[in-house]
């Protein structure tokens, strides 16, 4: 029976409204509890899983005065993307309060805050000798502190997140209560009464009645190295001025030259061995924390062995009060490296850390707040000046892409290397963190794990799953696996198309594109490996329209680990057996009977497939000219070959691009002509360095030009793993622009193969 309310309440109305976005786990009830006090206004809100609630009366003018106030005033961390509103009968409520949250639908679903680094309010408290958390490493507010590493359903409330062990004391108690504190309901509020602890490990044994981090610090200091507890998981640290830790952190850790990640204290530091500019900067100090790739200043006082034969370094600013606690005056930087065994995924777990760890690290700082979504670093570099993400996780995840269109709700498991997975419901693609390379059980098993955890934060129920082309991926076989177990359809989808539809999603663009794929490895359609790829994409299909010629891969994975393999192979094309005489410090370098045998694989096809790629392409470049013969990790030949460029240089190799059948095709062969009369010639190596580098931008521009003219098609989208080439990327773009062509690059995603599950989710749950 409808209540009809008299005098006053006539002038009144009462609205229900479901605010959508990043709205739990950022202050957004006790910010609408303290903005209703600006009003005459009545109700309750509360956290639902399809985001915040409310249900509010008052007058008219200042109820909709309300909602456009919640719109302008949001809380830092919180974003909106939609706001629900509905009119309904008066029920003639008293005050105004927080209700306690309620799941309504079972496929309901919130956005969830990812990590956030500790705020300037809590940073100053954590160095306050009068704060009663002074020095507490787990101090946090409604504006900052773990998020998305601590939850294991949605609504985000404590009791469905790790810290739901710890019960607040009675000073917490009253700061979560009162409206007026920066900690009204915040979710992960503790202190050193009632929060987690640190403890300090060595031979598997904690150490007692000891200030833990101060004694971390002191071994620190002796060149010992440590396994540290962060938001995500472990890291191993050392002192990055001291050369023999380095040494022998690598040596452990068998990691003979990937460079390494530093932690400084403040951007002084960082300052004292990095050149730094403003929009590095600008993601340096950002809430997210990234680690962000920098050149390095000559003579600095940074470890040489930290990144060798590297001209940047990666480098964060602390995230986590623990962090700021270990770094503040006390080191100029430390290595922060993801605490990992090789091959496998970053630890988490506190025993599994002293039982996996135990032969790298000489002592082991934990706590014992459990981590429930595992996260590493997110490594991002500045290109054309926006950041393009090497690694999208911590700080970044789980926020998702937002399309201009629906999807279908699909799985997709992404690729074998950098691997992510990602989840369509609605409008919105959920990419996981970075999940690591997936060749071990372990990683698979990680990837289950996440899987199951984003299922069922943002109640997804797959009707597609989606997996590479490449039929021993494990992810291939894992898809395949689900298929048949749950009866539900397998999509495959050709890396490269979904390379370049991720960068398509990220960009919003529906209409055909020339789109331009440059990396390693991806299985094409005829079998063989492509890699360096022309495509007429939309979001369902694509049409190959030219590409790199094949070249022989001899050794197959051996030659990406050898690039000497993939030099000769173009040198013995051109030259036949004559190549291995030519006097030049390559045939110096590498063993004759060597190339004997490379020429033995080539001729009779001995493991030597066919590739068309510029990743490999890169490779041979770099180890003719004498730069990287043989890599410890991927991607380092032609890494280090960027870092060779010289600036200023305009000059080109030549190169011929000819048509075979409905593909154009691109031979390089004059490339390495024009390399072997540079090397007799002694010609700078920086120099040829430059050189390649405008030889690439230019026969790209060279062959989209010429797919322009036969289609009518001046949009282009460049993804893959080579365009995380800061002197390629902004050669090309810069390039395009002149041409008038509109080029569309990756911000959101990583455009190497950490975007390709967003790729394959659009081509598959796109209608």
């Amino acid at each position: 029976m409808l209540r009809v309310y008299l005098g006053s309440n006539l002038m009144k109305i009462r609205k229900n409204i479901i605010i959508k976005g990043i709205v739990q786990g950022v202050g957004f009830r006790p910010f609408i509890h303290k903005l209703v006090q600006n009003y005459n206004l009545s109700g309750w809100v509360l956290n639902s899983n399809q985001g915040v609630e409310m249900d509010i009366e008052g007058k008219t003018e200042e109820l909709n005065n309300f909602i456009d106030d919640v719109k302008k005033k949001l809380p830092p961390l919180a974003r909106i993307e939609k706001i629900e509103v509905n009119q309904l009968p008066l029920m003639g409520y008293k005050g105004f309060y927080i209700k306690k949250s309620i799941v309504k639908e079972e496929n309901g679903f919130v956005l969830v805050s990812p990590d956030i680094s500790i705020c300037k309010d809590c940073l100053k408290e954590l160095f306050d000798l009068h704060n009663r958390r002074f020095r507490y490493p787990f101090i946090n507010c409604t504006n900052c502190g773990p998020r998305f590493t601590i939850i294991k359903d949605i609504p985000y409330d404590r009791e469905k997140t790790t810290m739901s062990i710890f019960k607040m004391c009675p000073k917490c108690q009253s700061e979560y209560k009162n409206i007026e504190d920066r900690r009204y309901h915040a979710q992960p509020n503790a202190c050193a009464d009632c929060g987690p602890q640190v403890s300090l490990y060595q031979n598997k044994k904690r150490i007692k009645d000891i200030d833990s981090i101060g004694e971390a610090v002191k071994l620190l200091k002796k060149g010992k190295i440590g396994a540290i507890k962060g938001l995500g998981g472990f890291h191993l640290a050392c002192d990055a001025t001291n050369n023999k830790a380095v040494a022998r952190l690598r040596q452990l850790k068998n990691r003979e030259t990937k460079p390494f990640a530093l932690m400084s204290f403040d951007l002084e530091k960082i300052n004292q061995y990095c050149e730094v500019k403003k929009e590095e900067e600008e993601w340096l100090i950002n809430q997210s924390r990234p680690v962000v790739l920098l050149k390095k200043k000559k003579n600095n006082l940074i470890s040489p062995l930290v990144a060798p034969n590297n001209s940047c370094l990666g480098v964060m600013l602390p995230y986590t009060p623990l962090h700021y606690l270990l770094l503040k005056d006390n080191f100029s930087a430390l290595i922060m490296t993801s605490g990992n065994i090789a091959d496998q995924p970053i630890i988490g777990d506190n025993q599994e850390v002293l039982e996996k760890l135990d032969r790298i690290a000489d002592f082991f700082l934990l706590y014992n707040r459990d981590i429930f979504n595992r996260c590493d670093d997110s490594v991002l570099k500045i290109i054309n000046g926006g950041k393009v993400f090497f690694r999208r996780s911590r700080g970044y995840v789980p926020h998702p892409i937002i399309l201009d269109f629906k999807l279908k709700e699909v799985l997709a498991l992404g690729g074998e290397l950098k691997n992510t997975i990602s989840f369509s419901k609605e409008n919105y693609v959920f990419l996981s963190q970075y999940l690591g390379d997936l060749k071990s059980v372990e990683t698979l098993n990680f990837l289950k794990k996440s899987m199951v955890s984003l299922k069922k934060i943002f109640r997804t129920n797959p009707e597609i799953i989606v997996c590479d082309l490449h039929p021993d991926y494990l992810s291939t076989k894992y898809a395949e696996e689900i298929g048949v177990k749950r009866g539900i359809k397998v999509v495959k989808v050709q890396h490269h198309h979904a390379h370049i539809v991720s960068c398509m999603a990220e960009n919003n663009i529906k209409d055909k594109v020339i789109g331009v794929a440059y990396d390693g490895t991806g299985y094409g359609d005829d079998g063989n490996i492509w890699g360096g790829e022309f495509l007429l994409c939309d979001l369902k299909k694509y049409f190959r329209i030219g590409h790199l010629k094949y070249y022989a891969l001899p050794g197959g994975d051996k030659a990406v680990a050898q690039p000497w393999r993939m030099a000769y192979s173009y040198l013995y094309s051109i030259y036949g057996p004559r190549a291995k005489n030519i006097d030049i410090d390559f045939n110096r370098r590498i063993d004759y009977d060597k190339l004997s045998i490379i020429e033995k694989m080539i001729d009779k096809n001995i493991n030597s497939p066919l590739t068309s790629s510029c990743g490999r392409l890169f490779d041979a470049a770099s180890s003719l000219i004498g730069i990287r013969d043989e890599i410890s990790y991927e991607g380092q030949a032609a890494m280090e070959l960027e870092s060779f460029c010289a600036s200023g240089i305009k000059e080109r190799y030549k190169f011929r691009i000819y048509k075979e059948e409905e593909e154009f095709i691109i031979d390089p062969q004059e490339i390495f002509i024009d390399i072997i009369r540079d090397l007799k010639e002694g010609i700078d190596k920086k120099v040829m360095a430059a050189k390649f580098h405008n030889t690439v931008a230019e026969f790209t521009l060279n062959l989209c030009g010429k797919i322009s003219e036969d289609t009518g098609i001046n949009k282009i989208a460049l993804s893959g793993g080579v365009f995380q080439n800061r002197y390629l990327t902004e050669k090309i773009i810069s390039l395009f622009e002149k041409d008038g062509f509109q080029v569309y690059t990756q911000r959101k995603v990583p455009p190497n193969d950490g975007g390709i599950s967003l790729g394959q989710a659009v081509v598959a749950g796109y209608e």
